[in-house]
């Protein structure tokens, strides 16, 4: 724990480069020797001399921007903690040992960056020390050839020695390169996908992950994915230094706390409330690797990984019978257990037995509706969504929660162009498929939602009101969190619904409670008749009134009272006429404004009433602050007596 570093700017945003390559080719040897931090951290790996789980490292490249390393184990048995790593990178480095030549998991994982789409890489050629220069030069054309079907086809092979130094400096440069080349990973709200929870004595829970978008920083209350619980921000740490926020791009190490933070886990994801929602079914492009063991039919069940999450996933084929090896298919996943993921996300998907990579793709709908299979009108707007259709996109991404229109615009630009985005929002205005909530003085709206979804919250609201009305006829209104609470909204997201709602008048708000603009509050004749006598006894007592008991008037008919402005209720047992109040009140307030302080004595007298009225009438006046108690004297307060038409 050491002082704070500057952030970086936009244009040196940071870069996360992702080692990949088969067991014992040298991958945390070459780290080691590129940074000099050991990416092995546990007593395990040291001993076996072999890398187990993630680890992680940082440097700062030839050209002054901030590198952080994840680096993967590469034997077979612990491909699921490498596919734990892997996303969310920018930069792959591909490690080959010149000795060997591309090997199985080389393959492999080859395999898998190409099915992330990660177009930017580095190859390492290590351990040249043990080579012949003609064995190198071998491999290097190996490794070339390897590459041209792949998005890393092209990419720079540089020949290095971890124990000697040789060629450091060109892998720096050569990563430097590909760094600069790249760009934003990821799209969607700000979250970090867990790769990794461990516990530090004072603080409690730390979390890591690579920041995918956005930023978090001290203080932020998140949501932990997909159990929902809620957290919030102690600290921040980046490259073991203290930061106030983190950004897309940066790795971070985020001391949480909050119900729940002991149950977080690997493959959790963190992000803001309301910005993802926990599914177990997702629409995806499925691209099935050429090599694949077999071709995939209808119910097939995968492994599916994404982000640092796995789930089981049993597949329903949308446009055709079967997926052969070498192509693609409109996918709709059943997933065993819920993952929280955004449009454009990528993924590999996994057979259990034997156990190998076959395939991935990307996210297209992250909560979508149960599909038929072969639905024209779901492979038409699916299509859309993998062809970069503006309007596809946009209609997708406005669903059943209201979204902030601002992140809606910055999603659909980094993947069209803005001005198609922000048009495609426009026309679904326009043709009514959305609704714009919370509108600004220019008429812009800055929160979207389907109109579908808009209208039956509307309805879905105003029933659940009435129904409260019927229900409880004595209480002023349905209290705001109850109503939340059966939708299940973040309370952004909830209020600005609730606002939309109260403009239109389709309720109305009164502090925390919503009540139907036509409910009148009213008594029926049995309970009037008590209620008209115990008015008329308060009226007739103004400084010692009888309890309400006395007249069957019990707590929610005494709220009620309460709420038509007839008495102010100090308890449940104890309330005075609204008008006698207001005049013991002022009588209070010119006696301090006279005299400076006020006893309780000499309130007793002034009010011409017992000591217990008068005691609970001054701990009442302290309460509104008209009053402040010092020792056994009030001074006047910081509030005023409302006026009486706002009683």
């Amino acid at each position: 724990m050491t002082a704070s570093r500057s952030e970086a700017t936009e244009q040196q945003r940071p870069v996360v480069i992702g080692t990949a390559g088969h067991v014992d080719h040298g991958k945390s040897t070459l780290v080691r020797a590129l940074t000099g931090i050991d990416p092995d951290r546990l007593a395990e790996e040291k001993a076996r001399s072999m890398t187990i789980d993630l680890g992680f490292a940082w440097f700062d490249l030839p050209g002054g921007r901030s590198a952080s390393i994840v680096d993967v184990p590469g034997h077979e048995h612990f491909i699921k903690n490498m596919l734990a790593g892997i996303g969310g990178i920018d930069v792959a480095l591909l490690v080959v040992a010149a000795d060997e030549g591309p090997m199985p998991q080389t393959r492999e994982h080859l395999a898998i960056i190409d099915l992330l789409g990660i177009d930017h890489g580095v190859v390492a050629l290590t351990k040249t020390d043990l080579s012949e220069p003609d064995l190198v030069d071998y491999v290097a054309e190996e490794i070339a050839e390897l590459l041209a079907a792949t998005s890393m086809a092209g990419a720079t092979i540089v020949p290095v020695s971890a124990s000697s130094g040789a060629g450091l400096p060109d892998l720096a440069s050569a990563l430097d390169a590909a760094a600069a080349r790249s760009g934003q990973t990821s799209s969607g709200p700000a979250r970090l996908p867990i790769d990794r929870v461990f516990s530090v004595a004072g603080f409690g829970t730390v979390v890591t992950g690579t920041m995918l978008g956005g930023t978090f920083q001290t203080g932020d209350e998140l949501a932990v994915l997909p159990g929902g619980s809620n957290v919030r921000v102690r600290g921040l740490q980046s490259h073991n230094q203290h930061v106030e926020r983190v950004s897309g791009g940066m790795r971070a190490a985020i001391n949480i706390s909050g119900p729940g933070d002991q149950r977080v886990r690997r493959g959790d994801v963190l992000t803001r409330s309301g910005a993802l929602v926990s599914t177990h079914r997702i629409d995806v492009h499925l691209r099935l690797l050429a090599d694949a063991p077999a071709t995939l039919t209808q119910n097939a069940r995968v492994d599916l990984f994404t982000g640092a999450t796995e789930s089981a996933a049993q597949l329903t084929l949308l446009e055709s019978e079967a997926l052969e090896p070498g192509q693609t298919q409109l996918v709709q996943m059943r997933l065993a257990s819920p993952v929280a993921v955004a449009a454009g996300d990528r993924f590999i998907v996994r057979q259990a037995s034997p156990s190998a990579t076959i395939g991935g793709g990307i996210v297209l709908d992250p909560a979508p509706r149960r599909h038929r299979r072969f639905d024209p009108a779901v492979l038409r707007r699916l299509q859309g969504l993998v062809n970069g259709d503006p309007l596809a996109m946009a209609r997708n991404a406005i669903g059943e929660r209201p979204v902030r229109r601002e992140q809606i615009e910055a999603d659909l630009a980094a993947t069209v162009d803005p001005s198609d985005g922000a048009s495609a929002i426009q026309q679904l205005l326009d043709t009514g498929e959305i609704t714009g909530l919370d509108r600004t003085a220019e008429h812009s709206a800055r929160w979207l939602i389907s109109t579908d979804a808009w209208n039956r919250f509307e309805r879905a609201a105003a029933d659940a009101i009435d129904q409260f009305h019927l229900t409880h006829p004595l209480r002023p209104g349905m209290p705001l969190e109850e109503l939340r609470a059966s939708f299940k909204l973040d309370l952004r997201q909830f209020d600005v619904m609730i606002g939309e709602l109260e403009r239109s008048g389709v309720l109305v708000r009164d502090g925390a409670l919503l009540r139907s603009p036509s409910f009148v509050l009213l008594f029926d004749e049995t309970t009037q008749r008590r209620v008209d006598r115990y008015l008329g006894a308060l009226r007739e007592r103004p400084a010692d009134p009888p309890p309400p008991q006395e007249f069957d008037i019990d707590a929610e008919v005494l709220a009620a009272l309460e709420h038509q402005g007839s008495v102010v209720k100090l308890s449940d047992a104890m309330a005075f006429d609204s008008d006698a109040y207001t005049n013991l009140a002022t009588l209070t307030l010119d006696f301090l404004a006279k005299h400076g302080t006020i006893s309780l004595a000499e309130f007793r007298d002034l009010a011409g009433t017992t000591r217990k009225y008068a005691q609970a009438l001054l701990e009442d006046f302290d309460r509104r602050r008209l009053t402040r108690r010092v020792g056994d004297v009030r001074h006047r307060g910081a509030a005023n007596l409302p006026k009486r038409e706002e009683q």
